[in-house]
């Protein structure tokens, strides 16, 4: 993505690209959150020797530079996002995608790539680039995808953007339709010292469809606007070399000698502090769980009558429970199923049937679970709850064209 910007940059700083986990070729070590894919990232560099730098990402990228802002400011000393967003999309939708790519692969997905990333003017007249979008999604790892869309379903910094202490460019196409003007200002009306560049004639991938602009950009920005060191000793001028290609896997360190891969050791949790209130932990999984419309219209519907009832549930239900660290969210789902077959809850199927495939089930697995509660459930039970399920893993596996 960023070919055509390196022979410049390399005129002025040292370069350093990343691949994320199962992409471009790189190891197959999934990164669920934003934070795991920074925390990997800050680990190679610092197995590079880079302690400070400046840093410029595209979407899923610019969220792990915002990431970096809000919690190492003392690494970065200037920041570029482009096509970035305080929060992409909604949850459900990212979500939904990985539905999608474990029932039918990663083809639907690869196919549409490049009406979502680029004008259909550049698309059409550019077919290598267009068929180098849908060939570089198709050979992406599933696992590393699924896990990349989990990362962004879990990403809102919409209430912290007023922390970002680094002078930032924020970048966007003009006919972006991913993460277009309308995020872009989001993010200059939140950050402090933003300012906004939008690119006429470009969709979401600005660097490859606009990359003379967005060079020019970047040369400024990081020319111009470099946030002083915290510390003199630590130093700020970046030395020309060569571009380097680090990929963000959990392995220990391996010293840089004939090849561009730098590898990083394993993150270790820090220790933990005190069990959180079971219900903030409770709410997060059930929206995690359930998805973000299901537990909207919950709460919504909840009255003076209801909402005790609402609270109980996330609280005990899925704050208790379902959080607990005994069995993984799969097997839940399993016995979550069973039960329900059992109960004769339809209602509680149907979206138990969603849950389990965002919680990685496949529908033949979820065959498997209602075939086995056939014969310890009975026929008839098993009969009515093939018939909700079909019906949900087909409106929720089929691709969106």
């Amino acid at each position: 993505m960023w070919d055509r910007q390196i022979p410049e940059l390399i005129k002025h700083w040292r370069v350093f690209r990343f691949d994320l986990p199962g992409h471009g070729g790189a190891p197959a070590y999934p990164a669920g959150s934003v934070n795991d894919l920074t925390t990997r990232l800050l680990a190679t560099l610092e197995g590079l020797g880079v302690q400070r730098f400046g840093y410029a990402g595209c979407a899923l990228g610019g969220a792990v530079g915002i990431e970096l802002a809000l919690r190492h400011p003392e690494r970065l000393a200037s920041l570029a996002l482009i096509a970035a967003s305080p929060r992409f999309g909604t949850a459900d939708e990212f979500r939904q995608r990985g539905v999608i790519v474990r029932t039918n692969g990663l083809d639907p997905i690869a196919r549409t790539s490049p009406e979502r990333w680029f004008t259909g003017g550049f698309a059409a007249a550019q077919p290598a680039i267009t068929e180098w979008a849908v060939q570089m999604v198709r050979t992406t790892d599933p696992g590393c995808y699924i896990a990349a869309c989990e990362a962004l379903a879990s990403f809102d910094v919409r209430a912290e953007l007023g922390r970002v202490g680094v002078p930032t460019l924020v970048l966007v196409g003009s006919d972006d339709q991913v993460t277009g003007p309308a995020e872009a200002r989001t993010l200059v009306a939140g950050i402090p010292d933003a300012r906004l560049a939008v690119v006429p004639g470009a969709s979401h991938l600005v660097p490859v469809e606009q990359p003379a602009a967005v060079t020019d950009l970047l040369v400024r920005h990081f020319s111009t606007a470099w946030q002083p060191a915290f510390e003199t000793s630590t130093g700020q001028t970046a030395l020309p070399a060569a571009a380097l290609k680090p990929v963000l896997s959990p392995a220990p360190p391996q010293p840089l000698q004939s090849g561009p891969v730098a590898e990083i050791a394993p993150v270790v949790a820090p220790p933990a502090q005190g069990r959180p209130d079971p219900y903030d932990a409770g709410i997060k999984v059930r929206r995690e769980v359930l998805g973000d419309a299901h537990v909207d219209r919950a709460l919504a519907q909840a009255d003076d009558f209801s909402g005790d009832f609402q609270e109980f549930i996330t609280r005990y239900a899925w704050g208790e429970v379902w959080d607990r660290p005994g069995l993984d969210r799969r097997t839940r789902s399993c016995v979550t199923l069973t039960a329900l077959v059992a109960g004769g809850h339809l209602d509680e199927l149907a979206f138990h049937t969603r849950a389990a495939l965002r919680n990685g089930l496949t529908p033949g697995e979820i065959k498997e679970v209602l075939l086995q509660a056939a014969v310890y459930c009975g026929v008839p039970a098993a009969n009515s709850a093939f018939k909700v399920a079909q019906q949900v893993i087909r409106e929720e596996t089929t691709p969106q064209e």
